[in-house]
């Protein structure tokens, strides 16, 4: 927020054909509840429409290199994608922290409410990020050639990676003890609110899953000392890749009634065919120790800043 040099843009105050949803129930009004310890912003959004900012940025890389990582309503990458029909081909990939499979995809504890078990976070079936902007959804994730290139990371494999105490322990203060920064104090106390939040509304306990640096961590693959396994297979079995369908009958009302809207349904393709790539597990030891990595760097050039 104090960097200067990249540039934030407005995005749509819309879906692609409804209305906006906000969640201030899980991430307070502002989104970003909890803390008082984010700084002001160094200056604001630029008045640049922003799929025109993405398209640009994206089409200034080298052909095959550039990832888009998206962890919130799909709008604005449908839209980019949308006006821009040869961006497709030029990317390497999408990386988008959304849906939620169930039916034991992976053996991670979705979630209760009400005593209802349940495979969303925002109806009985459908992830928030989805639920909110399906046609969107379904646009990135049915186009021909992006969805040979997406990877979808569901609540199934967020729910895998917990914010536990002692994980907020080692954040808070690092390996050694002794790093308690502003910086971490901060991300604590957001995880914090988070947490009570999921304990309240979810009953998970434990501690927050981790969604959105998910959607990061998975296209660190090549970068030297970075990766983090995923695991894109069963046991036993061959590379698996996905038809992901979207329900885009219904609208928000009815899905917090018990229709399906926004649903993700996968369909497992014939070993060899391109599709979604959808990963049912990673090595979550190695996923911390790269978050605590990025902190630790974090945390010197701030002190270089003069910020502690």
């Amino acid at each position: 927020m104090s960097a200067t040099h990249i540039s934030v843009y407005r995005g749509s105050g819309t879906g692609l054909v409804r209305s906006a949803v906000h969640a201030p129930d899980i991430h307070g009004e502002s989104g970003l509840e909890g803390t008082e310890l984010l700084p002001t912003p160094a200056k604001g959004p630029v008045y640049e429409p922003a799929i025109d900012a993405m398209a640009k940025a994206l089409f200034a890389t080298p052909k095959g290199s550039a990832w888009v990582v998206a962890t919130g309503a799909l709008t604005n990458v449908a839209q980019c994608f949308q006006k821009y029909e040869g961006l497709a081909e030029h990317i390497k990939g999408v990386s988008i922290m959304g849906g939620a499979v169930g039916n034991g995809f992976t053996d991670a504890v979705l979630g209760r409410v009400d005593d209802e078990e349940r495979i969303g976070n925002w109806s009985i079936w459908a992830e928030f990020n989805i639920l909110v902007d399906p046609e969107a959804a379904a646009f990135i994730l049915e186009h021909e050639v992006l969805k040979t290139k997406a990877v979808l990371i569901p609540l199934d494999v967020t729910h895998q990676v917990l914010a536990t105490k002692d994980v907020q322990d080692t954040l808070r203060d690092g390996k050694e003890g002794k790093a308690k920064t502003t910086l971490r104090t901060m991300l604590v106390e957001l995880l914090t609110f988070f947490a009570a939040t999921y304990d309240r509304v979810f009953g998970i306990s434990d501690g927050p899953p981790l969604h959105d640096p998910l959607a990061v961590a998975v296209i660190l693959d090549g970068i030297a000392g970075a990766e983090i396994p995923f695991y894109d297979f069963k046991d036993h079995s061959k590379r698996e890749r996905f038809e992901v369908k979207v329900v885009t009958e219904g609208s928000h009302d009815d899905a917090q009634k018990g229709s399906d809207t926004g649903r993700t349904i996968v369909k497992l393709l014939p070993e060899g065919e391109e599709g979604v790539k959808i990963p049912r597990g990673l090595d979550i030891k190695r996923f911390w120790e790269v978050v605590e990595d990025c902190l630790s760097r974090a945390d010197a050039v701030n002190k270089a800043n003069g910020i502690v």
